[in-house]
This record gives C-alpha cells, sequence and structure tokens, in this order.
C-alpha cells in the first residue's frame, strides 16, 4: 500500500506505527524538545513532540478522560487541582469540567509549546487557558514542587513519556514523589502517565515500586490509545482513598452532580479499569534498560 507522506511513531524500541500524513502546520525546536503540529489521515490534528505522538484530534478524549476523571471522582471534593505538563491544555479542558474546582494550575516547562498550543490545538483546549479558574505557569515542574507553598487536592502528572526525552525524566523518581507530598493535604489523591507496561516493563516497574515508597494506596489501569499504538498506563495513589471502592453507580452520581460530560469515561468504565490485569510481554524485559 502506498501511504504518501507518513508520520512514524514510535510504538517501542523495535516496533513502530506509520501514519499518513495530510498537512504539516508546525515544525520547529523549542529550547526544550521537538514540535510538530500536524494534519494526520485518519487521526485529525496531532500534537508531536521529540517524534512521540501527545495528542491526537481523533482519540485524545480516551487518554485525557482516563487520566483526569478517575483521580477526581476519587476526591470527595477536588477544589485546587495541579497539571505538571499537559500543553496542550487538554488536561485543563477536563480537569475544569468538575463544579467542585475552583482552581486549576499549570505547569509546563516549555512556554513556546503553550504558546503554540494555544494558537493551533484550540480543537484540544476549547478554551480552557482562558477560564478565570486556570492558571498557567511557565516553570520546570520538579524546581515548581520544590519551591511552591500551596497545597493541592489532587495533582495531575500529564507527562511525556519515561522512555522518550529526557525533559521529564526526573519526574517519574521517588525522591520527586517525596517531594510531591509536600504539595498535598493528608487526603490528596495524584495520577500519573507511566508509558507501556507491555513494551517498557523493567521502566514501568521502576515507576510502580517509586509510587508504592510514597503512598499508602496505589492503583494501577491501562486505555488503549489507537494512536499511541499501545495500552497507555495510569497509575493513582493516595494516603487515603481507593479508586477501587468507588460503585459505577458511586461514579455515575458524582459525574452528574459536578456536572460532568464525557464521551469514554464512565461508572462502568471505572469499574473495569480498577479489575483490569497490568499486562507485561516477557520479551521486552530483554530489551527495556531503565535509565
Amino acid at each position: 500500500m502506498n501511504y504518501g507522506l507518513t508520520v512514524i511513531e514510535p510504538v517501542s524500541r523495535r516496533s513502530s506505527l506509520v501514519m499518513s500524513l495530510k498537512n504539516v502546520l508546525v515544525s520547529t525546536r523549542t529550547k526544550y524538545q521537538r514540535v510538530q503540529i500536524v494534519e494526520l489521515e485518519e487521526f485529525g490534528t496531532a500534537l508531536i513532540l521529540d517524534d512521540y505522538i501527545q495528542s491526537t484530534e481523533a482519540d485524545e478524549y480516551i487518554y485525557h478522560e482516563s487520566l483526569i476523571h478517575p483521580a477526581l471522582i476519587t476526591h470527595p471534593r477536588p477544589e485546587k487541582v495541579l497539571i505538571v505538563g499537559g500543553g496542550e491544555g487538554a488536561s485543563l479542558r477536563e480537569v475544569l469540567k468538575h463544579s467542585t474546582v475552583s482552581k486549576a494550575v499549570m505547569v509546563d516547562i516549555d512556554g513556546e509549546l503553550v504558546e503554540l498550543a494555544k494558537r493551533y490545538l484550540g480543537v484540544m483546549h476549547r478554551g480552557s487557558f482562558d477560564d478565570p479558574r486556570s492558571k498557567v505557569i511557565i516553570m520546570d515542574g520538579l524546581k515548581y514542587i520544590e519551591e511552591a507553598t500551596e497545597t493541592y487536592d489532587v495533582v495531575i502528572l500529564d507527562l511525556t513519556d519515561p522512555f522518550g526525552s529526557d525533559i521529564a525524566r526526573a519526574l517519574y523518581s521517588s525522591e520527586f514523589y517525596m517531594k510531591l507530598k509536600n504539595r498535598l493535604t493528608h487526603d490528596s489523591v495524584i495520577v500519573s502517565q507511566c508509558g507501556s507496561s507491555f513494551f517498557y516493563p523493567n521502566t514501568y516497574r521502576y515507576i510502580v515500586n517509586n509510587i508504592m515508597k510514597a503512598f499508602k494506596v496505589v492503583r494501577e489501569y491501562y486505555v488503549w490509545i489507537p494512536s499511541f499504538g499501545y495500552a497507555c498506563n495510569f497509575i493513582i495513589a493516595s494516603d487515603r482513598y481507593d479508586p477501587a471502592t468507588l460503585s459505577a453507580h458511586d461514579v455515575d452520581e458524582l459525574l452528574r452532580r459536578r456536572g460532568v460530560t464525557t464521551r469514554y469515561y464512565s461508572g462502568k468504565v471505572h469499574e473495569a479499569l480498577m479489575k483490569l490485569p497490568v499486562i507485561y510481554n516477557s520479551f521486552s524485559m530483554n530489551i527495556d534498560r531503565v535509565y
């Protein structure tokens, strides 16, 4: 089959996904990373950082709803939310759907990326940067955690992959999770995207072990993201609340009460996510080397 111009998305160190390219809107290098905003034939507008797809118009809602809502629903009344990363603004969009949220702070190291997202990725952020409850801080996430004094009910770690570029690598370490606890109240909830346990099992286990050192309750789940070419893993952690105790009815009622509308996430999806076993690929264990 002739694909014409293509984007080659690295799925693992030995596999890739080929996508037909329709148009290039932006191709540049910021201070921190290579940024491409393109149009794909089957996925629409897409954000690519250092050759890895971060979001596409066709399926970003699957990723962002799965990252955001299980954590916010687990907390009984999330008012102040911190997002570390999330440059395209879609995580901010989903957080602001919850009527309980009075303040949402997004900290991203790459101000150039955020400005490009504001201009070209309206289909993803949908005006969330302009919401009066939102605040964007251009700063290294680790430095912010070390220097800030404010505490948060929920912290969202919407980071680039741990096996991708070096830009977010320190934010998967046990040292970072222990520092993060200084920004939390006694009943806070955190969630992080953690790449792929199937293709990067050793790296994933490294992250799980680091989070377990810092929190009493740790739950793992994953969701298939078509444009990634793999099931993306997430981890929720807290010292008080367990997302696995919520029933489908509980989740649906909380979503209704907070005025949250979704395309993918629901009470039944929440229950299913909490029951799925994490999948590893034994062949990948010989290839994946933890940094």
